[in-house]
């Protein structure tokens, strides 16, 4: 036992050490990446001194972009599965040994979303009260309670089945499959389960009558399925582009055969939300008149929702289109596809959700420079870590990081 723990310290110290050591491009990279995370703690601690009046949030609108990220990163987290799903139950082997390049993501996400989850928070100093045996949770009677465990029970599922086929690589030794194959499959119902508790979030709150459709649920998942396997199509030929490691274009294209049906019935699911809104009409559809033309003058959302759609709608049909077999196309299809969602699901479904209020007032939202900092700075953390995870990863898949060179590394001065 003892060996073993000195063992697993060596591999996690070198593994540690080796995310320090790059060419110019990679500490250039992270040495952006960390200004802006600084300039975005700076921004926060700000926030932290002076309250959310700092935002642009007040008692009308009290989710802002900090949900609106937190809402399209769980998705990201989420789609992790859809990598995980063709390797482990229908075994495809080009997407094999880059799954770990999906979870390393998913990791990152969940890490992005904990955070946005504590800025969000006017009083994060009493997160406590959320955990057992200290505070109340309310579980399970509070969808909040809900999402606190799948978050973090996803992100504890991942790290475990990333750290364990990593040390098996790292000593060259085969994985036991009784020791993390459960997992995998819980990892994959666990991934569906976050999405969706997420939507619940949404569509439990009764006094907003722009959440309360049933449908919310499966056009999460449906965009998550979406945007995140365009993020990891992004991600990867990046990986294969600096380091070289061995990635097929036909992996990549079966990542695209994900995007393409994921894209259609995201497309779809939204034609069904706004026939659903607009042909019968009613007082209840004010938030989506808001939306998608505007209120009684009020329209600041209007460019944001159709900027969104029109950017699925070209994602959609470029990748119907052979043309997005071409990487180049594939790409800027994968962009629209991330940045139409993103917009989506963060201003065309959290801010309209509050307006008009209950009582009928119109208050418009917009994000301040402060808080467009804070996000800022979250999303280079999030790429930072995602960075030292890739750093770490590459040299254990190519053989270049091992036990077998052990000897070497414990014998050199440090």
């Amino acid at each position: 036992m003892m060996a073993a723990g000195r063992n697993y310290c060596v591999f996690l110290r070198r593994s540690a050490g080796i995310a320090f050591v790059g060419d110019w491009r990679y500490y250039a990279w992270m040495g952006v990446l960390t200004v802006i995370c600084l300039a975005g703690l700076n921004a926060y601690c700000r926030q932290f001194a002076h309250g959310l009046v700092v935002t642009g949030m007040c008692d009308q609108v009290s989710w802002g972009v900090y949900i609106a990220n937190f809402t399209f990163l769980v998705g990201v987290a989420a789609a992790a599965v859809m990598m995980v799903i063709p390797v482990y139950i229908y075994d495809n082997e080009e997407l094999h040994d880059l799954v770990i390049f999906g979870e390393l993501l998913a990791v990152a996400a969940i890490i992005m979303c904990l955070s946005f989850v504590t800025v969000d928070l006017g009083r994060p100093d009493r997160f406590w009260h959320l955990i057992p045996g200290l505070g109340q949770l309310n579980f399970p009677a509070s969808m909040l309670s809900w999402d606190v465990i799948v978050l973090n029970g996803y992100l504890l599922l991942n790290v475990h089945i990333c750290g364990y086929l990593l040390y098996c690589r790292y000593r060259n030794k085969k994985p036991e499959k009784w020791f993390y194959i459960p997992f995998v499959f819980i990892a994959i119902i666990w991934a569906v389960s976050i999405h969706t508790v997420t939507a619940f979030l949404y569509v439990g709150l009764g006094g907003r009558p722009f959440w309360n459709q049933a449908i919310i649920g499966p056009r999460f998942l449906a965009s998550a399925f979406t945007a995140g396997p365009a993020l990891i199509i992004l991600a990867l030929q990046v990986i294969r582009h600096v380091t070289q490691y061995h990635i097929t274009d036909k992996a990549l294209l079966t990542l695209r055969g994900i995007v393409q049906v994921s894209m259609i019935i995201n497309v779809f699911l939204l034609m069904c939300e706004v026939f659903t809104e607009f042909y019968a009409g009613g007082l209840h559809i004010a938030s989506s008149k808001y939306l998608y033309f505007g209120l009684h003058g009020y329209h600041a959302l209007v460019p944001w929702i159709w900027t969104a759609i029109t950017f699925n709608l070209t994602a959609m049909v470029l990748l119907v289109l052979p043309v997005s077999r071409s990487l180049k196309w594939l790409n800027l299809t994968c962009v629209l596809c991330i940045t139409g969602i993103w917009i989506e699901k963060g201003m065309g479904l959290v801010i309209p959700g509050f307006i008009p209020t209950p009582l009928g007032q119109i208050v418009e939202y917009s994000p301040t420079l402060n808080e467009t900092l804070v996000c800022l700075g979250i999303w280079a953390f999030g790429l930072l870590c995602y960075t030292v995870f890739l750093r770490m990863a590459v040299p254990i898949l190519q053989g270049q990081l091992s036990k077998a060179n052990e000897r070497e590394y414990l014998t050199s001065p440090h």
